[in-house]
């Protein structure tokens, strides 16, 4: 038996290396990376244990949406660490009522009850789930470009080729195409001659072929991120709320990365002016500083649900630590202006971006709303040749790898999928740290400059 008396060097960089390496298993990964040991935090900067500071241009998991260690949520937590650690989903507790009535407010108007859970894809699988018990229902309409979580469920709805990795074969799932205008499915230059930029036009004739009485509902990602950040055109959302609501079926409106002042709106359907049957959410609602995410839904189906059970639970829904994480999240945002912040810089960082853009021929597509922006790269801006493929790994991505590490020893932290370098700080990032950030992005798209040829 191995001897634990004795403490771990646990502030000892190279033995959480090893530690890393062999003992813990990192998610969508292969095992053995001997990682950068990360010692602290504060706002949009975060160091190593050799004190080198990185500008955080991720926000993590697109989730850090205050940034590292706000002092208002630190609080909270301790706060009710000292009130209340744990109590189960049925007792009554201050803060998850609190929370409830908090998400009444700020959601879509339809939008009256919550189900706290510990993270986007429980979410996910809850709401999928409800959609089929409500309706009687089984088929579940999902995008291609889309990530929904990685249960067994949700990793069944994603396009994302992570599905790949495992066995996501829940059945019942039918796949539309993305409103990608950059590279229209359809062949379209005009988004208003598309029948799957449209969305509606698309539905219907999947719908056609089958039968919308057998599909329960349309989950989307109100705005693709991991997979591209794409934005739908203008009136997208609200032509599949009207063929929902002309077949009887649910529209599930993914905002875990968009949502909780993202796009600069509490949600990125309000950009829209959208009601969906059911929100789910997580990440950013309380910035990732305690596992947490909601599935919210109408006043239709929570009045259902008083005469019919919700199908599924979680032994730390609505957990306390997590609830009173959230409500001061919340709070801050309201207090400290967090949209209209992001809103003027996610316009001063796509403003940027074009100047960018005009220095660096690799730059083929700038997109975004709010602090979720994505430049996409390609080899030829009039063909619109990708830098790289789609979903590519090793060798075949390693221009956009290159890039990152640049970045990276630059003190700038990125992430990239395919051809695309997601930009999502912290929500209430400072106007000089952005464009500190920029100038380091600015050098780096040298570097595909160069495997273009220029």
């Amino acid at each position: 038996m191995t001897d634990l008396s004795n403490a771990y060097p646990a502030h000892d960089p190279e033995w959480i290396r090893d530690m890393h390496a062999e003992h813990y298993l990192q998610s969508w990964s292969k095992q053995g990376n001997r990682p950068r040991v990360i010692t602290g935090a504060q706002g949009s900067w975060f160091w190593d244990s050799d004190g080198k500071r990185y500008l955080d241009f991720q926000s993590q998991l697109v989730n850090a949406n205050l940034g590292h260690q706000h002092p208002r949520i630190v609080q909270a937590i301790k706060d009710q660490a000292d009130r209340l650690c744990y109590i189960g989903p049925a007792m009554g507790s201050d803060v998850r009522s609190e929370l409830a009535a908090m998400m009444n407010e700020i959601t879509p108007g339809n939008i009256t009850a919550t189900l706290f859970t510990t993270g986007g894809s429980a979410a996910n699988e809850t709401a999928i789930r409800l959609a089929r018990h409500y309706t009687g229902r089984s088929k579940i309409i999902a995008r291609y470009r889309s990530y929904h979580g990685a249960t067994g469920g949700t990793l069944s709805l994603t396009g994302d080729p992570r599905h790949h990795l495992t066995r996501a074969d829940m059945p019942g799932i039918v796949r539309m195409l993305d409103p990608y205008h950059y590279r229209c499915p359809a062949g379209h230059d005009d988004p208003e001659n598309c029948p799957v930029c449209q969305g509606g036009p698309h539905l219907e004739e999947l719908l056609m072929y089958e039968d919308p009485n057998t599909v329960a509902a349309v989950i989307v990602e109100s705005v693709v991120g991991t997979n591209g950040i794409i934005v739908p055109p203008d009136g997208y959302m609200q032509s599949l709320r009207q063929t929902c609501d002309k077949y009887g079926m649910l529209l599930i409106a993914d905002e875990v990365m968009a949502g909780f002042g993202r796009t600069g709106k509490w949600f990125a359907v309000d950009h829209w002016g959208v009601e969906p049957d059911i929100i789910t959410a997580a990440k950013g609602i309380n910035s990732g500083y305690v596992p947490l995410g909601s599935m919210s839904v109408s006043k239709q189906l929570r009045d259902w649900l008083r005469g019919a059970p919700l199908p599924g639970g979680l032994t730390y829904a609505g957990h306390p630590l997590a609830c009173a994480s959230g409500i001061a999240a919340i709070r801050a945002m309201q207090e400290e202006g967090t949209l209209a912040h992001a809103t003027r810089l996610g316009e001063m960082m796509r403003a940027e971006l074009a100047k960018l853009a005009d220095k660096h021929p690799s730059i083929g597509d700038i997109r975004g709303l709010g602090l979720f922006n994505g430049i996409e790269l390609v080899k030829n801006r009039d063909t619109r040749a990708p830098l790289v493929p789609f979903a590519a790994k090793g060798a075949e991505a390693r221009p956009m790898a290159e890039m990152m590490d640049f970045a990276m020893n630059e003190g700038l932290y990125l992430s990239f999928y395919s051809n695309i370098i997601r930009l999502t700080p912290p929500l209430n990032i400072s106007e000089e740290d952005m464009l500190h950030g920029l100038e380091i992005l600015d050098r780096t798209l040298d570097i595909a400059d160069r495997e273009c040829g220029f």
